[in-house]
């Protein structure tokens, strides 16, 4: 049983497996798979579509949960655990950057980046000096009372990153952050994950840019939802 993670481990799973309804059937996406992330790495997750990666980044949020086994994160058991208390284990320790952006349509840029410090219910004055500070990071000065619909992906891409790090979490985990960009916005993207990585974040990045595997401490591959090697 995993009690406690090993104190250098961010990350520790133990046989975690997921499978998923399909009509009548079920598919395993994830199969017996155990793993330790240490803390303030770099750690690149590889593999075909399919594999289990993005599966695996929702498990160690707590968006999702496994069918079996498992999973400690930042000393913290995440099986067994409450929606309330996964939503705020998830708003104070991972920062999580979706393929898809997931902003909010109806919120602007500074309004997305200072949400999760206002579910915190940190003070206002915190609240502005730091959603500036970050939509500074990510270059989008310009852009701080535009919508999401008025943004570009690669926009939106930055500004999914700047509410990631809103809290300065202790974990990051991202998914496919280049996958839909152009050169210049991708660029971008590994300014920001340059730094986290410079400032000792562990952070946790699924990706087939090459450019952001060359940043890897350690690489993890999976295939057909199991561990196929691992490359430090």
């Amino acid at each position: 049983m995993v009690t406690k993670n090993e104190p250098n481990y961010m990350v520790s799973t133990k046989q975690l497996s997921k499978t998923f309804r399909v009509g009548t059937g079920s598919v395993e996406v994830l199969r017996d798979l155990t793993l330790n992330i240490p803390k303030a790495q770099f750690v690149v997750l590889c593999g075909p579509s399919g594999s289990g990666k993005t599966t695996l980044l929702n498990l160690i949020s707590g968006i999702d949960r496994p069918t079996s086994g498992e999973i400690m994160v930042a000393d913290q058991a995440l099986c067994g655990q409450s929606e309330d208390f996964l939503a705020d284990f998830r708003c104070s320790h991972i920062g999580f950057v979706f393929q898809a952006y997931n902003l909010v349509s109806t919120l602007t840029v500074a309004e997305n980046v200072a949400f999760p410090m206002e579910w915190q219910r940190k003070p206002p004055q915190e609240i502005q000096a730091r959603t500036l500070e970050l939509i500074q990071l990510v270059g989008l000065e310009h852009r701080e009372t535009h919508f999401p619909a008025q943004l570009s992906g690669g926009e939106q891409q930055r500004v999914a990153f700047a509410r990631a790090l809103a809290n300065d979490p202790e974990l990051i985990l991202a998914d496919e952050p280049t996958g839909n960009l152009d050169a210049k916005n991708a660029e971008k993207i590994l300014q920001v994950l340059n730094l986290l990585k410079a400032k000792g974040k562990t952070v946790l990045v699924s990706t087939h840019d090459l450019q952001i595997r060359g940043l890897a401490d350690q690489v993890i591959a999976l295939k057909e939802g199991r561990l196929a090697g691992f490359d430090e």
